[in-house]
């Protein structure tokens, strides 16, 4: 578990190394073109509080903080389910990553 650091008050949240990178993937390419989104998580997940959202803009510092310098296999699904949600107007929301479709 490493912490998602936003702000220069430094709010913090942890989640999973592997979900940091999948967000980082999600997140650096809408605010290079400058595109601002709430991003929004259910506590279970981050702090234990019920759902919690927030603004991201470029401005403002963020930090995707791993604990392990482990590589990991990206999930192209859980990407694009990332990503249209990133793009939709309720913004970035943080599902579970699907499996894996595997070709037979």
């Amino acid at each position: 578990m490493g912490p998602f650091i936003y702000g220069s008050a430094g709010f913090s949240v942890d989640f999973d190394d592997r979900t940091l990178i999948h967000l980082q993937l999600v997140v650096g390419p809408k605010l290079r073109r400058d595109e601002s989104f709430f991003f929004t998580w259910s506590g279970e997940t981050g702090s234990g509080h019920g759902r919690t959202s927030l603004w991201l803009d470029r401005s403002v510092p963020m930090i995707f903080q791993c604990v392990s310098d482990q590589r990991y296999d990206i999930n192209r699904d859980w990407l694009e389910v990332l990503t249209i949600s990133a793009n939709s107007a309720q913004g970035l929301q943080l599902v579970a990553e699907p499996a894996e479709l595997v070709s037979v």
